[in-house]
């Protein structure tokens, strides 16, 4: 089995168990981001819009009632399940499922006028493999948005990040920085249009419980904030309970 199939395993058996809880989950289902994409769906309503490791759904619901449809794409197809289910629910019949990995996309060349990704590409195996296909399957002129967590660039701090978001949830890449995010988009021959940065608060209680997170990984992840320096501590913001903050990248790029 090559490591590309067993990530995928990894990442199917991590999320098919925790689909509901992304649904209902509030770091999901909110964010100011929403507004930035909602934006420039203004006036598409005869749009094909690609949301591109939907999870459960909610950029889905929120941009489904301004184009003309949205197809949900996901590699976990109990995600999926809970996608149509809730799209159902809510009465957007414009959406549509279809399960797969973000590396090898099943659609045409032109197909989509927006490709949306929101909290999922750090879950990717090979993210400019990924973005080479989300150029293809774009038309001319189309318009991608990735948002996701951010590394912050320093060396500690990442090395810290990588750690916890590992221990949180083994399906876990990688969190790019800007800098990274920047290459690989322009490698994968989309234009930059903008790039904007904002902070997550994180509740730990409900972050791990979310993926299930075993308690020996609960464990390692609290000593670890515990025994970081301050700068760390400082940076992320991190709570005597746990909880703590983040970076975020909103960016918006055109083919």
């Amino acid at each position: 089995m090559t490591s590309t199939a067993q990530h995928t395993q990894v990442v199917q058996k991590q999320f098919g168990e925790q689909a509901a809880a992304y649904l209902s989950s509030a770091v999901h289902a909110q964010g100011t981001e929403f507004a930035l994409l909602q934006a420039e769906l203004a006036g598409q309503g005869e749009a094909r819009l690609l949301d591109l490791g939907c999870g459960a759904g909610h950029v889905s619901f929120h941009v489904a009632p301004l184009v003309k449809e949205v197809v949900a794409y996901d590699l976990s197809q109990q995600m999926l399940d809970v996608v149509a289910g809730a799209a159902l629910d809510r009465g957007l019949s414009n959406i549509i499922t279809v399960n797969g990995a973000a590396e090898r996309l099943p659609f045409a060349d032109g197909e989509f006028d927006f490709v949306f990704s929101r909290y999922s590409a750090h879950h990717w195996s090979d993210l400019g493999l990924a973005l080479r296909e989300v150029r293809r399957v774009l038309k001319p002129g189309g318009v991608a948005a990735f948002v996701d967590v951010l590394s912050p660039g320093s060396a500690l701090f990442d090395t810290y990040l990588q750690s916890v978001e590992v221990l949180r949830d083994t399906s876990h890449v990688r969190d790019y920085s800007a800098a990274e995010w920047l290459r690989q988009v322009s490698e994968a021959g989309l234009h930059v249009r903008s790039t904007t940065r904002q902070r997550l608060r994180l509740e730990y209680s409900s972050w791990v419980e979310r993926m299930r997170t075993p308690d020996v990984m609960r464990a390692a992840i609290r000593q670890l904030q515990q025994s970081m320096g301050n700068e760390v501590r400082e940076y992320f913001e991190i709570d005597t309970d746990g909880s703590f903050s983040t970076d975020v990248i909103v960016l918006m790029a055109e083919r």
